[in-house]
């Protein structure tokens, strides 16, 4: 049981730092990343997709999420993305509505859990 506990905490540890490390270092606007839930989404960034992953560990709640960059596009432009996190510098909510891939709660509901938004700056 130590050993299988160990295994999973050491390969969520590199699954982790392997995202890190991958993300905003050398992303074009539009490139998405996959990332443990426990890992903060960078600035410039937004979450658009959650789901459960054993690499990320175990339990109910969503510990696995894509995130996509939004550094670079042009004013005007529009991307639907999660309410997991707060939308970056220069980027506006348009429209709130519910979807089922930006569940990261163990207890989801039907209520707004994504966003429209437009880049405005």
């Amino acid at each position: 049981m130590i050993r299988t506990r160990f295994a999973v905490t050491l390969a969520t540890m590199a699954v982790t730092a392997l995202a890190v490390t991958a993300s905003p270092a050398s992303a074009a606007p539009g490139d998405t990343v996959n990332m443990c839930a426990s890992a903060l989404t960078p600035d410039g960034w937004v979450d658009v997709q959650w789901w459960n992953s054993a690499g990320c560990g175990s339990g109910f709640t969503p510990n696995m999420k894509q995130i996509k960059d939004l550094r670079g596009y042009p004013v005007g432009t529009q991307v639907n993305a999660c309410a997991s996190a707060w939308p970056p510098a220069g980027w506006t909510i348009t429209s709130t509505y519910y979807s089922s891939g930006c569940r990261y709660s163990a207890v989801p509901s039907f209520n707004p859990n994504t966003w429209t938004l437009k880049r405005t700056s």
